[in-house]
């Protein structure tokens, strides 16, 4: 049985007669191939990368597993299209906190139309694109059972200034990231950020590759965060993971360094470092504070 995404978000969504991807119980995502030879050109990228014996190993952990394409009836009623079929990312995560992130400083592709160029100035212009080299694109923070989650609308999110890319990422992994509360404490960012399974150490590991391949340039890419708070909350593990998605606008490398990619990694690296370095030093302030005195560890813990 296909259903709507629960956890979708960002992107065109299967709702109110629209089309969008599905889902099923079997932990796969299928997504319509988009128009105007998109779709295609995205189901080409996936059957290039999975078959490039110049990408390695440990980094083709960071892309969807791709299934192929298949013939299905569209969310929207229209008939049968065909899908890509992916691994559905959040599937394993039973109450995902999920951060969609677009890469790049520009997002328009060598090839587009002036028109669709415009439209994505004014768009990069009007965000975080242009000044950070990346945008917050969606997210949905999980606060609890009774709270549930917290998923800013389209416009919100949109308007995100520097400012708050910088209190979503701190809030992202805070015990304490319920709306209204400007304090927001960063407990889980150790083992969320940071550690060498973080989401920092992958973030790195995506910088070194980008910094030495020439074989695409990924325009208009999104990164995505996730975690599953509610474990984490309850002191159990959670493996945070990163996954680049959207590879409609891929073009070959052709021997030159995605720079606009590689510059708003780098960019999103700062951040993320900054959130982490913080943590660190509010736990080794807490430890100096306490009435008891404590011994604080090199990952800021204190015991």
């Amino acid at each position: 049985m296909l259903k709507v995404p629960e956890h979708q978000v960002a992107g065109h969504l299967a709702i109110d007669g629209k089309l969008g991807p599905l889902v099923d119980d079997s932990g796969r995502f299928y997504k319509p191939l988009q128009g105007d030879g998109r779709g295609n050109k995205e189901l080409a990228f996936y059957e290039s990368f999975s078959s490039d014996t110049r990408v390695p190993d440990h980094i083709r952990k960071y892309f969807p597993v791709c299934y192929g394409s298949q013939l299905l009836e569209a969310s929207n009623g229209s008939g049968l299209l065909h899908h890509l079929v992916l691994q559905d990312i959040v599937s394993s995560h039973r109450s995902p906190s999920i951060m969609d992130i677009k890469i790049g400083s520009r997002t328009w592709y060598p090839e587009a139309s002036d028109n669709y160029i415009q439209k994505c100035l004014e768009k990069d212009r009007r965000t975080t694109t242009v000044s950070l080299g990346f945008r917050i694109a969606g997210l949905q923070l999980y606060e609890g059972k009774e709270s549930g989650y917290w998923r800013p609308g389209r416009k919100e999110v949109q308007s995100f200034t520097v400012y708050n890319v910088r209190s979503i990422l701190r809030r992202f992994v805070s015990s304490n990231s319920s709306i209204g509360n400007e304090n927001s404490d960063c407990s889980f960012a150790p083992s969320i950020y940071g550690g060498s399974a973080g989401i920092l150490e992958q973030l790195l590991e995506l910088k070194a590759w980008f910094e030495d391949q020439t074989i695409y340039h990924f325009h208009s890419c999104s990164l995505l965060i996730l975690f599953d708070k509610e474990s984490v909350s309850k002191g159990s593990a959670s493996v945070p993971e990163i996954k680049l998605i959207d590879f409609a606008h891929v073009v070959e490398g052709k021997g030159v360094i995605d720079h606009n990619f590689l510059g708003g990694l780098c960019s999103l690296i700062k951040f993320v470092s900054e959130v982490l370095s913080d943590s660190k030093e509010s736990s080794i302030k807490d430890c100096v504070e306490s009435e008891k005195p404590g011994i604080c560890t090199d990952n800021g813990n204190c015991q």
